[in-house]
């Protein structure tokens, strides 16, 4: 009995043994790519863009302390913003912004979730929401600190589709957001779609980081750079019946020129869109019903202009840069054009010629 018991152990662990080695060889067979990645990763840890974290990626910047930590805290706020969407209510909150647009529950909890953490911060002078009416101030004569404004989650009506949405943020020095977007020290969206992505810039280049399973945000691409030539994707708002002569020359020239219509009806989805692939434009132009155009000068065109400029590409009301506005009110709007810098030169060309 005794012998029979060696027996059947010996023979289950030989077969053990055989199972595992199976299962070793089809792994390293199946996987050589993510094998290679792990044995050189492991070799070279934290030298890899792979574990440059956004906080790291400030630091090696050279990103003054307090910008890192406000940075940083956006980030942890968008964390919760994520679970929001994922199993949050999305119905309306029963209250309207200072629009009079009617707010999304969602709307309401994004604001609170982002100003939470900005008075968290400790670092912050005044705070400006799209969701708000007025600027709250926080520290406003304090000029060592920044002023944000920020549009918490842009898009929200496209929730209940299950379309991506984003948050947009604008930041800058001081107690004083009624200022040209030029002046801005730091810009950045995170955008929730299929992956979580965060896009930031100080004005030293354009820097895109990915949301991994353990919920930190780690390195994509640095240095993002628009391309020169033709656009390839043109994301048009609002009614073609409602363009000027001058925007519906800009859409046949684009047209003609190969360019694809793609549009989500998400400024956040569709201008990443074309920061991403490097080439396009988004175009909420001047409409003959709406004169000034749909989207708000401080918490939507700015920081996207901050960006789009440093990528490379530029952002014009069709007239002159977005970034030369200087804003009187917090809800001033204006027409935009914004992508590849040729695709610009076009627009404004053909608005300046016909309006």
């Amino acid at each position: 009995m005794i012998f029979c018991g060696y027996s059947i152990i010996f023979y289950m662990s030989v077969k053990f043994g055989s199972l595992c080695g199976l299962l070793k060889m089809r792994f390293c067979f199946k996987l050589p790519t993510q094998a290679i990645l792990q044995e050189e990763n492991m070799s070279d840890a934290g030298n890899t863009p792979l574990h440059i974290d956004l906080r790291r990626h400030l630091r090696e910047q050279d990103e003054n302390r307090d910008l890192i930590r406000l940075i940083c805290e956006i980030a942890e706020a968008s964390k919760y913003i994520i679970n929001a969407i994922n199993t949050g209510d999305l119905g309306m909150a029963g209250t309207s912004n200072l629009y009079g647009e009617e707010q999304l529950a969602l709307d309401v909890l994004s604001d609170r979730i982002i100003t939470k953490r900005l008075m968290y911060s400790g670092v912050v002078a005044c705070i400006a929401s799209e969701e708000r009416d007025d600027i709250m101030d926080v520290d406003a004569k304090n000029d060592q600190k920044y002023s944000v404004a920020f549009d918490p989650l842009d898009g929200s009506s496209l929730v209940d589709v299950n379309l991506a949405v984003g948050t947009i943020v604008s930041i800058y020095q001081g107690g004083n957001l009624l200022q040209p977007g030029r002046n801005q020290v730091a810009a950045l969206y995170i955008l929730y779609g299929p992956r979580t992505t965060l896009v930031y810039s100080t004005g030293k280049g354009v820097h895109e980081f990915g949301m991994n399973s353990l919920m930190e945000y780690t390195l994509n691409a640095e240095n993002i750079r628009m391309n020169d030539g033709k656009a390839k994707v043109y994301s048009p708002g609002g009614q073609r019946s409602q363009y000027s002569a001058g925007t519906e020359k800009f859409v046949q020239y684009l047209e003609e020129n190969g360019a694809k219509l793609r549009y989500s009806g998400g400024f956040v989805p569709d201008f990443n869109q074309v920061l991403i692939k490097r080439s396009g434009l988004f175009m909420y132009p001047h409409l003959k019903s709406a004169p000034d155009g749909k989207l708000r000068l401080l918490y939507e065109l700015n920081p996207m202009a901050f960006l789009i400029e440093q990528a490379g590409g530029a952002a014009s009301n069709g007239l002159k840069s977005i970034l030369d506005i200087q804003p009187e009110e917090i809800d001033d709007r204006a027409p935009v054009f914004i992508g590849s810098r040729d695709a610009i030169a076009m627009a404004e060309r053909c608005i300046g010629e016909l309006g």
